[in-house]
């Protein structure tokens, strides 16, 4: 009932935060990408040496023909039998490549192992090749681990853990080798693609560009695309066009919405929830199971020893008799009078994502229900 109640508090307070202001336009570059410029996934595949015998042992031997592999590569020459290695651990390593990215600019890099090594720490990743999706080489790393987790052992065999310790970061560890060309204007011409497609976002979008550069400069192709052609003023000049283009303000159309995360019993309206009015009814059933044990003495004169008899009292409670069983919820046109009118159910985050579900699906809530 608490949550509940804090639940209608908070939405109460961004009604009244929202009423105080009027809505503020959003920036085209934080509502759209400009088609081409995209990043590109990197992933590639190594050793990570220097583990104070935490690395992969005999059982995962991909981490010693690795090791064997490299080191006949470098011209030494050794017998895999011989080897018994747990300062050694196989993993792969992946990166994102950001659009405009230069030769010899750096990239961070995730480390994670693949065999059955315990710990990372201290460990330092021998050079790699990181492949795009085209099996080119775009970048190379290598470099010292940094993890965001610890482990600890004692003499007695106790330990302490927190976070992971097969999974690291090199930061600023790949140099970038080849370039990927980004072209995003082509004959004078930028597309746009909306994050969170909508028709009419989309033709809003595409107004306020035709107020900025002129009628007939953008086209909405569809409720996620637009197409902008350049004035005369910005022909050949592409940086300019997209600087100029993202920083136009656009009011987006907003989608009643309420999202659920039944896992945190978290639930979030958006402003736009209508609530029309309906009757509900919802009981929950109570079970209450005691426990007891009885102690049977015998007769001090009589034979035999004395006797338990574990005893089991069930309860079931079906509803509140001192509450009405259907409950009466008014229309609300307001976020605030949705909220209100939740709280007055009484009933929990868990029993109220099976209300809001049950009135969407019989029309009464004007949203869209989005369970996580």
């Amino acid at each position: 009932m608490r949550t509940v109640r804090m639940f209608a508090a908070l939405f109460a307070l961004a009604v009244v935060v929202m009423g105080a202001r009027p809505a503020r336009a959003d920036r085209l570059r934080d509502m759209c990408d400009v088609i081409g410029v995209r990043d590109n996934q990197l992933l590639g595949y190594s050793v990570v040496t220097g583990l104070q015998s935490t690395g992969d042992d005999i059982s995962a031997p991909i981490a010693m023909q690795s090791l064997v592999a490299l080191m006949r590569r470098l011209g030494v020459q050794v017998d895999p039998k011989a080897l018994r290695l747990r300062n050694v651990a196989a993993v792969l390593v992946i990166a994102t490549l950001p659009p405009f990215a230069r030769s010899g600019a750096r990239l961070d890099v995730n480390v994670s192992s693949i065999g059955n090594a315990r710990s990372l720490a201290g460990g330092v990743l021998v050079q790699t090749l990181l492949y795009g999706a085209d099996s080119n080489v775009y970048a190379v790393a290598q470099g010292p681990l940094v993890l965001g987790g610890f482990e600890a052992k004692g003499g007695s065999g106790s330990s302490v853990k927190a976070g992971a310790t097969n999974v690291a970061r090199v930061p600023s560890g790949a140099l970038v080798e080849r370039e990927v060309a980004t072209t995003f204007v082509r004959n004078d011409v930028v597309t746009l693609s909306l994050h969170d497609a909508d028709f009419r976002t989309a033709q809003r979008v595409a107004m306020a560009i035709d107020r900025a550069f002129g009628t007939g400069a953008a086209t909405a192709l569809d409720g996620g695309t637009i197409t902008v052609r350049a004035p005369v003023a910005l022909k050949g000049k592409s940086v300019e066009l997209v600087a100029r283009l993202n920083d136009i303000e656009v009011e987006p159309a907003t989608t009643a919405k309420v999202i659920i995360n039944e896992r945190t019993g978290t639930i979030v309206a958006g402003g736009d929830v209508r609530l029309l009015p309906v009757a509900i009814s919802h009981g929950g059933i109570t079970i209450v199971i005691k426990e007891s044990s009885q102690v049977s003495q015998p007769n001090p004169l009589g034979g035999g020893g004395t006797a338990v008899t574990p005893q089991t009292d069930i309860q079931v409670t079906e509803g509140n008799p001192l509450t009405p069983t259907m409950t009466y919820l008014k229309g609300a046109t307001s976020l605030a009078d949705v909220a209100q009118a939740f709280s007055s159910l009484g009933v929990t985050p868990r029993e109220l994502t099976s209300i809001l579900q049950a009135l969407r699906a019989a029309g009464a809530l004007r949203a869209e229900i989005v369970v996580q």
